[in-house]
Parts: structure tokens; sequence; C-alpha cells
């Protein structure tokens, strides 16, 4: 395991540096950019569990979220996440870390909540005697933040006997057809042949980003033509998704977010009410225009995905 993870550095390492800068100049982000002021409400924080107590045991398994500021979201999807792989696996102590420092930042000085980071949920787990360590994260797919995680985790190797890592949400033809069928029963009442039912996912510069072509080649092959895929940082774009709607014979478009949490992008980039936001663009456009926010991790199905890639990735450590 040792080997494994410093070869996966080392390669991780000169693949994030190279790809992450790219050629736009600053770093690519996952999947919930948060923004530091806000004048909306999110929900009751004290009803999340920031699953950052001591007294893990010797088994813990560590769920690491990008994470979001947006309370009920997060407790929806991503403590939607944690609960179903707590009653999945109940001998092992279930934790909790974002990786965004950020959103961390924000919810402890706007609510007193306190979440771990990657490194003090790992600093945690030594200090409280771990020696078998499962970290399962709830990233929709293996880009920027998976490669980093796992490279943090490659720092922690030798603090622990025994430590694997759980692959993301999409990653095999299986996950493709299971994330398929839910983009499509979420929406099923809107599936009335008048309705173009668009998903904003949030894209990456990372090769993974495919994943959104993929899948809208999935949903065509499975006769949901109505169906359609775009990001907010990469491709396809909202002009490329709008010009794919405009082509058809729509009067009424469905926004969701592809996405794990309801948070930021789903809320503001999507649904806001600025003029360059996907529901404006829509209904400039001459559409009505309808925005559901929900994101995936709310869904039991997709709870059960990390379910199962969390067991494959307990089976690894033999």
């Amino acid at each position: 395991m040792k080997k494994l993870f410093a070869l996966i550095l080392s390669l991780s390492l000169m693949l994030s540096f190279f790809a992450a800068w790219g050629g736009s100049g600053t770093p690519a982000f996952a999947e919930e950019a948060e923004e530091e002021e806000e004048n909306y409400e999110t929900g009751d924080a004290s009803l999340d569990d920031p699953l950052n107590a001591d007294g893990i045991g010797e088994k813990e398994l560590l769920v690491v979220s990008f994470g979001t500021s947006f309370n009920d979201s997060r407790r929806l999807t991503i403590g939607g996440i944690e609960r179903a792989l707590q009653k999945a696996f109940p001998d092992w102590s279930v934790r909790r870390a974002f990786t965004s420092q950020i959103i961390i930042d924000h919810v402890k000085s706007r609510d007193g909540e306190v979440i771990d980071n990657v490194s003090e949920a790992l600093d945690r787990a030594v200090e409280n005697g771990v020696k078998t360590l499962v970290v399962q994260p709830t990233h929709l797919m293996h880009g920027f933040e998976y490669t980093d995680l796992v490279n943090e985790l490659a720092e922690y190797a030798d603090a622990f006997e025994s430590i694997t890592v759980g692959e993301p949400l999409v990653n095999s033809e299986e996950d493709f057809a299971l994330t398929a069928a839910v983009l499509a029963d979420v929406t099923a009442s809107y599936n009335d042949g008048k309705t173009a039912i668009v998903y904003m996912g949030h894209g990456t510069e990372a090769e993974s980003n495919e994943i959104y072509a993929k899948m809208q080649q999935l949903m065509k092959d499975s006769g949901y033509e109505n169906y359609f895929i775009g990001t907010v940082e990469a491709e396809p774009s909202l002009e490329d998704v709008l010009a794919l709607v405009q082509a058809g014979s729509y009067e009424r478009v469905v926004l969701r977010p592809m996405m794990i949490v309801a948070g930021d992008h789903a809320n503001n980039d999507m649904a806001g009410d600025e003029e360059d936001s996907w529901k404006s663009v829509f209904e400039g456009a001459g559409y009505d225009v309808e925005c559901v926010l929900q994101g995936l991790g709310q869904s039991s199905v997709v709870q059960q995905m990390f379910v199962r890639h969390t067991a494959e990735a307990m089976a690894k450590l033999g």
C-alpha cells in the first residue's frame, strides 16, 4: 500500500501541477464555489452533525467532501450520504472532512459549526489511535480535488496500519448507467414532450470533464432526447446547451444541478436573478423556467452507490 501511494503521489503531483494551471492562470476548483457574503437563508446549521467527535476507535470511515455553506443542502446531501454509510457499516466510526477551507471558515464564522479539513481529520484519527482508515470521497468524478486528496493521504501512509480510498460517484459503466437513471427518475414528472430538462454540472479543466459529454450521449441513447447537460466552468457551456434546446420545440425548461450538493452554483449561477444566470438566460430566450434546488446526494440511489464504492474499498484491505 505504501509503495502504491508513493507511485500515485509522484504521478499525481506532476499531473496536478501542469493541468491545474492550464492556460487560465488560475487553479481549477471542484464542485462548489461559495460566496463569502450572503443575504439569503440557507437553513438551520444546528440540525447538521459535523461528525468531528473524538473516541473514534480503531476503524474509521472518513467521508471527504468539497463542502457547502448551504446548511439544508449540506444536511440532506452530504449528511444523507454519511448517514447511509454509517447504517451500512455500523462497526466503523464515520467522520467528516471538507476540502474547501473557505467554506469551513465561512460556516464557522456564520453559524459556529466546526468542520474539520482533511489534515485536521487525519490528525484527529492519528491522535485517537485509529489503525484502519477508509476514506470515501463524495466527489462526482476523478478531478483535481480527488487527486489532491490522494496526494494528502499519501503523506499519512505511515500513520495507519491500513489505509485505502474509495472511488468517486461516476467511475464505471455501471455508475454511468445508475446516474443516468437517477437523472431521469427525479425529473420524470416533467417529461411531457414540451419540456427541456437541463442539468448544470460544475465542469473542470481535468480530462475527467468528458463525463458530461458521455452522460449526454447516454441519455440520448436511452431515449431521453429532451435532456441536456452543461457546465458552469467548462464544456459544454450554457451557450452550447441553449443552442441545443432552441433547436427543439420546447416551451418550458427545468433546471437542476448535476452536483452532489445544491449550493452556491445551484442557487446563484443556475437559479439566481442576475442577468447571466442560467435561469435568466433561458427566460430571456422566451422559455418558462422552473429551478429544482436538489443535489444528487439527496438520492437514495446515489447514497447506495457510495456505499458500494466504500465496500469495494474495504475489500482491498484484505
